[in-house]
């Protein structure tokens, strides 16, 4: 992978990615997903950003629960390629950075993004743009890896493979780019403390709705029991927020 190739358009990386998904091995179907979707508003008749939505899975899944539009941006054309084989009238889809979108204003009810703002390497500025692109009592909903997991400098996971009993939280005062060994690639995070989170919506004029720090329940650790380690500190935080009416 080079500097200038998106991630998940890296051959390898995209492959074992793949197969994770394939297996329902990640966070994504039994904690994140579920977290998510208990935030959103109704759907139905809404204009919706996906952002960072990788083979389009969500983006269909919105276009199901009545959305009137369902616009679906990813940097990576391998992701959108498989996106783009699911056909719906209701989806198109944008091969884009965050940081390279440009909407109109107050053209969107509703962003949603799934595990893809800690790629962001200036959250508070997207933050200002998407409540530019909402209209009013539009509703901003998203997921990130915890800022205790993203604290880590660098991330290197639990101390051990056999002591899993404490998590090390390294640098969590310390907001800056994150590197991670995933998949045997070096993968860019970036660090942001859950006060900027908050203090970036805040900022932006929008206005804090709900938070949630999903874990997995008991019957989710019986489906999957490498779960068991998220019950020692949260993996994910789900946030949801709202544009003012005026």
């Amino acid at each position: 992978m080079t500097a200038d190739t998106p991630l998940y358009d890296d051959p390898a990386f995209f492959t074992a990615y793949q197969r994770m998904r394939a297996a329902g091995s990640g966070l994504n179907e039994e904690l994140e997903q579920p977290a998510l979707r208990r935030l959103l508003p109704a759907v139905a008749d809404l204009d919706v950003l996906d952002l960072g939505c990788g083979d389009g899975t969500q983006a269909r899944w919105l276009a199901t629960a009545a959305a009137r539009s369902v616009l679906g941006v990813d940097p990576s054309a391998r992701m959108l390629e498989l996106a783009r084989r699911h056909k719906n009238p209701l989806v198109r889809y944008v091969c884009a950075t965050a940081e390279e979108l440009s909407l109109p204003d107050a053209s969107l009810d509703l962003v949603v993004s799934s595990l893809a703002l800690h790629y962001v390497p200036d959250l508070p500025a997207l933050m200002t743009r998407i409540a530019g692109w909402l209209r009013p009592a539009g509703h901003l909903v998203y997921s990130v890896e915890h800022p205790v997991c993203t604290a880590q400098h660098p991330m290197t996971g639990w101390p051990n493979e056999h002591d899993r009993t404490a998590w090390p939280i390294t640098a969590y005062g310390y907001e800056s780019s994150r590197s991670q060994r995933w998949f045997n690639t070096t993968v860019t995070k970036y660090h942001y403390k859950l006060s900027t989170h908050i203090s970036a919506l805040t900022a932006a004029g929008l206005t804090l709705v709900a938070l949630d720090e999903p874990q997995p329940t008991p019957a989710a650790v019986t489906r999957q029991p490498d779960l068991t380690q998220h019950l020692i500190r949260p993996p994910l935080l789900v946030v949801a927020a709202r544009k003012p009416t005026t």
